[in-house]
């Protein structure tokens, strides 16, 4: 049987964009661009790697969860290699926070069914970092977070093993199969889609889902069932200008004098 990959990503708002809050303090989508987390680019090349070390006996699906633009984060990852997409959308998903992104992800997986959960170790809107294990709680499975190196051994029924770096030490670690797991941004460059990964992505499934089809009660997620929400938002103030040292030959002292003064030095 081959080894089934899910790897959970993420369409967030452009970090490099100006960024701000609706009405309802969710964040404003429609003010910036959207793209896949580049942490979880870092979770769909290992999972490329994993199938590419099984020889190719591995299907792996990308699943996500968000509005319609969301299907870009899907195309991207389509056209890394990854083999299918499920995409969950529901108008009543808007404003979920963690908690019922992970009870809408641990559905979906269920449905969809899988051997092994890659996800990044955080979304760069979010940047909590306890989805992954979350969402192995819901299943009911191991957990082995935060790699820096991961590999499968013995397919569908087999282990997940992997390497955790700390400060101060490096840990070794396995879990039986089925298992959730998060990799970090040192765990190997995402590759780049190739032309004919691009157009080859277009021909790939994407399944549809919302909150009837994964039998989820509406009150549970969204605004009204989020666990945590945003009381209040501040607009960061603009930027003012800056200083401008002229360098006539004393730049230099110019230049400590103000490091100096903003206690930098």
């Amino acid at each position: 049987m081959s080894l089934r990959i899910v790897v959970c990503v993420k369409y967030v708002p452009d970090a490099t964009g100006d960024r701000h809050f609706a009405e309802d303090l969710t964040v404003d989508r429609d003010d910036v661009d959207g793209l896949l987390s580049e942490l979880d680019e870092y979770a769909v090349e290992q999972a490329l790697q994993i199938k590419e070390a099984a020889d190719d006996d591995a299907e792996i699906t990308v699943l996500t969860v968000g509005p319609e633009d969301a299907k870009d984060a899907l195309r991207k990852a389509l056209s890394m290699g990854a083999d299918k997409a499920v995409h969950v959308e529901d108008d009543d998903l808007h404003g979920t926070d963690v908690m019922g992104t992970s009870l809408v992800l641990a559905k979906a997986v269920e449905e969809t069914g899988y051997d092994l959960v890659i996800a990044g170790m955080a979304s760069t809107d979010g940047t909590m970092g306890v989805l992954p294990a979350i969402l192995a709680e819901r299943l009911g499975v191991p957990q082995v977070t935060l790699l820096s190196e991961v590999s499968v051994e013995g397919g569908a029924g087999g282990v997940v093993k992997g390497r955790r770096d700390g400060d101060t030490a490096s840990e070794q670690l396995e879990a039986s199969l089925p298992a959730v797991v998060s990799v970090t941004d040192q765990s190997g460059e995402a590759r780049y889609p190739s032309f004919k990964g691009i157009m080859a992505a277009k021909k790939k499934p994407v399944q549809s889902l919302d909150l009837d089809d994964l039998d989820i009660d509406a009150e549970t997620v969204g605004l009204e069932g989020a666990w945590t929400k945003v009381d209040s938002a501040t607009e960061r103030p603009a930027r003012t200008a800056g200083t401008i040292v002229k360098d006539e030959g004393e730049g230099g002292k110019q230049l400590a004098e103000f490091l100096a003064g903003q206690k930098f030095i």
